[in-house]
């Protein structure tokens, strides 16, 4: 039987990636794609998830949700996903429209209708998770996991400490990480180990039909940043690490540990703090004298290191089923 989940995402090229593997993948049955800010405003994400829906000939109902993050100011990065936030290819506006139900209320209402069986599956900034878990506290104890991009084991890529998705909303990421639902956090250490190097670009155009050429284009222009900032080869496929981890989790290893959030203001705002060595853990761990954050259970299976060819191949598979 498929796995029910719900995408939260920010399209974002490699949020697109992601809906394609998602709603190619017979193992996954996708309820609905809610949306928020981030990469770009909530009105360009929102036109983003419909126009790689329409790309697609996918009938997914897709939900606008939060424009703003809960306290701080809002960011975002055309600086790498360009004004669109989905520079590159040509794409045809949208004809379809989002759902008139907002995408926080959507995720309760799915989430209570299917108690235990509904994985969140968020790619962006995790205000509307964090909004839910507010308005119906009682889904914490409904949802089985929720598997997510964000936040690093070591060092970030939006300020030395911090990953993006995590510095859009801090307060919100401390409430999902806070919540007790066991989250798989696919960080930047494991996501940058996934490059689109031009081989593997090729691929993709060397399906020969349109969703694969516009994949090509999309992994063309993400590359630009990637070469200025890093001098890599190409971009991090940073979001479908999360769905191919619900597809095929042994191209993963993770390991458990205490995640927590800065959210004071100064040099590590924005920062998962992951506790890799069980020092939070206290006594336990041999430790006495590390004050106000001993007994700290582990929150979070952090990923480690991927097959990145593997998870490529799987990315040419499920994308070559599109015309």
């Amino acid at each position: 039987m498929p796995r029910k989940i719900i995408l939260d995402c920010d399209p974002g090229h490699d949020d697109a990636i992601a809906m394609m593997l998602a709603l190619a993948s017979p193992e996954l049955e996708v309820l609905g794609v809610t949306v928020v800010h981030g990469n770009v405003s909530l009105a360009r994400t929102v036109r983003n998830a419909l126009v790689v829906r329409e790309l697609l000939g996918a009938e997914v109902p897709i939900y606008a949700g939060a424009d703003r993050p809960l306290v701080r100011e809002r960011i975002s990065a055309e600086a790498v996903h360009g004004v669109s936030g989905l520079d590159g290819p040509r794409l045809s506006e949208p004809q379809g429209k989002p759902e008139q139900q907002h995408a926080v209320s959507f995720i309760i209402e799915t989430v209570l209708a299917h108690p235990g069986e509904v994985t969140l599956v968020p790619t962006g900034p995790l205000t509307n998770l964090a909004l839910a878990l507010r308005l119906e506290p009682k889904i914490a104890g409904l949802i089985p996991q929720i598997v997510l991009m964000g936040g690093s084991l070591d060092t970030g890529n939006w300020t030395p400490a911090a990953e993006f998705n995590i510095l859009c909303d801090p307060h919100a990421a401390r409430i999902v990480f806070e919540s007790g639902i066991p989250i798989v956090m696919m960080g930047l250490n494991l996501t940058h180990q996934v490059i689109a190097t031009p081989r593997r670009v090729e691929r993709f155009r060397a399906l020969g039909s349109r969703v694969g050429e516009v994949t090509a284009q999309l992994l063309e222009f993400f590359r630009e940043h990637h070469v200025t900032r890093y001098g890599w080869e190409g971009a991090a496929l940073h979001d479908p690490c999360t769905v191919a981890y619900l597809i095929r989790p042994e191209l993963f290893k993770t390991q458990a540990m205490y995640v927590a959030i800065e959210t004071n203001e100064g040099l590590n705002f924005g920062r998962t703090v992951c506790d890799r060595w069980g020092v939070t853990q206290g006594v336990a761990a041999g430790h006495t004298g590390f004050a106000g954050n001993l007994g700290q259970p582990a929150n979070a299976q952090v990923g480690l290191a991927v097959d990145a060819e593997g998870l490529f191949d799987l990315l040419v598979e499920r994308i070559g089923k599109y015309r």
